[in-house]
């Protein structure tokens, strides 16, 4: 038998027969894991809702043939609790969780993508920047740490020094006129300069930038993360469409 230990926050979770549920959770050594949580569901389940998307546990788990099994659960910090009472922060959790579970099914070193998770969420229960900002802020960290940070001053293709107004996912963020493509998008200068200021953790600045170069910002950045990861995040489409 081959049992782990290990600290992870818990991304999502799905029913399994009556009374079991899949969680997935990423770890801090172990990576993204899928493991079964038995009689989860019950009334008197030993697990309570310690294994509810958002908690930061220290969980031990059984090595399966398909799926490992969780034995044992202690609560390290209740996330879910704060950030469930705010429909907006709950909302960019999730956006969070999802986008942390497709970088990290295929990235093998996971630790980093795990204590920023653990940091962006944590940031958003204590409601230290509006959730809208706290998500763009790492959902640009969490692509650049998996190697696709967008050049936001020089051009993209051929370095010429910026700021350059358009943007384009597909050609790797800002570029010149000589170089930008059709369809590319033109937001104000001003709206890159707030997404640096995001990247780099400058607060002051990013809080301060005009709303309408938050909302560009924002549109960028989700064509950003859609394009990298060859698919649209589900729940932040659904957050955009409220």
């Amino acid at each position: 038998m081959h049992n782990y230990r290990d600290e992870g926050i818990v991304l999502q979770g799905h029913k399994l027969g009556e009374a079991d549920r899949i969680v997935t959770v990423l770890t801090r050594s172990h990576g993204l894991i899928r493991a079964v949580a038995k009689g989860i569901r019950r009334t008197k389940s030993r697990f309570g809702s310690r294994l509810e998307p958002f908690m930061l546990v220290d969980l031990q788990c059984h090595v399966g043939r398909n799926l490992d099994i969780v034995t044992q659960v202690e609560l390290i910090e209740p996330f879910a609790r704060g950030i469930g009472a705010d429909y907006d922060a709950y909302s960019a959790a999730s956006v969070m969780a999802e986008t942390a579970a497709r970088i990290t099914e295929v990235e093998p070193q996971s630790r980093t993508h795990f204590l920023l998770l653990v940091s962006a969420i944590r940031s958003l229960c204590n409601g230290e920047h509006s959730p809208r900002l706290a998500l763009d802020a790492y959902l640009l960290r969490a692509m650049s740490v998996a190697g696709w940070a967008p050049s936001l001053l020089d051009c993209a293709q051929c370095g010429s020094p910026g700021p350059h107004r358009a943007f384009s996912a597909s050609l790797g963020g800002a570029v010149c006129t000589s170089c930008r493509p059709s369809g590319a998008a033109l937001p104000d200068t001003d709206a890159l300069e707030h997404m640096a200021a995001l990247l780099s953790g400058d607060w002051e600045r990013a809080e301060s930038s005009d709303l309408h170069d938050q909302i560009d910002g924002s549109k960028l950045v989700s064509d950003w993360v859609s394009w990298h990861l060859e698919r649209n995040i589900r729940s932040l489409r659904v957050l955009e469409a409220r």
